[in-house]
C-alpha cells in the first residue's frame, strides 16, 4: 500500500476516533443536564463525517489495442472483440485502471472488399472495461478501412478488388469511460 494512502487512512481514523470521543463526552454531559433542561431534537442528533469517495471522471481518454487480429474478412456484425488497456490510467497518483485491463467491443458495421478497387471496412463500438473484476461502461467507435486499389481498378474494373480492413495487436485506438469509476 502506498505510503500516502496509508497516511490518509490513518489520519481519517484518528478524526473518527476524536469525533467518537466528543460524542461520548457530549452524551454523558447531556444526561446530566437533561434532568434539568429539555433539549431540542435537532441538537441531539450528531452526524458522522462522510468518507471522501474519489472517482475517475466519465469521459476519461483510454488508449487500447486489440488482443488479436481483427479483419473485415473474418468478423461479422454483432461479434464481440477484445482489447487491452495500453497504459495505467491514474488519478491523483492512484492507478484506477491498470494496464492490461480488458475492454469489450462489438462489431457494429462491416463491408467486404469489392470489385472496382473498393476496400473492406468495419466499425467497433466500445462497450465496457473490466477493472479489478467489475465492469464499467465505455463509449467510442473506431472505423478501420482497408486500402483501396483505385489505380489498378481504372484499367481492369472487373478484375481488381480492394484490400480487407485489418487491425493488428499493437495498433492503438482511443476510447472513453462512459461513467465515473470509483477508487
Amino acid at each position: 500500500m502506498p505510503r500516502e494512502v496509508f497516511s490518509l487512512k490513518k489520519a481519517f481514523l484518528m478524526k473518527i476516533h476524536r469525533f467518537a470521543l466528543a460524542v461520548i463526552v457530549a452524551a454523558a454531559s447531556h444526561q446530566v443536564s437533561a434532568q434539568s433542561t429539555p433539549v431540542a431534537p435537532s441538537a441531539q442528533t450528531a452526524t458522522a463525517p462522510q468518507a471522501v469517495s474519489r472517482a475517475l471522471p466519465a469521459s476519461t481518454l483510454i488508449s487500447i489495442t486489440p488482443d488479436a487480429e481483427i479483419s473485415s474478412k473474418h468478423v461479422e456484425v454483432g461479434q464481440k472483440v477484445g482489447f487491452s488497456v495500453v497504459n495505467d490510467i491514474t488519478d491523483g497518483g492512484v492507478v484506477v485502471i491498470p494496464r492490461g485491463s480488458q475492454v469489450v467491443a462489438t462489431v457494429t458495421w462491416k463491408t467486404g472488399k469489392a470489385v472496382g478497387g473498393k476496400s473492406g471496412k468495419f466499425e467497433v463500438t466500445f462497450e465496457k472495461v473490466n477493472v479489478r473484476g467489475r465492469d464499467y461502461a465505455m463509449r467510442g467507435v473506431h472505423r478501420q478501412e482497408g486500402k483501396g486499389n483505385t489505380v489498378a481498378a481504372v484499367f481492369a474494373t472487373w478484375l481488381v478488388s480492394g484490400r480487407s480492413a485489418v487491425m493488428q495487436p499493437g495498433q492503438f485506438v482511443n476510447a472513453f469511460t462512459a461513467e465515473a469509476i470509483p477508487y
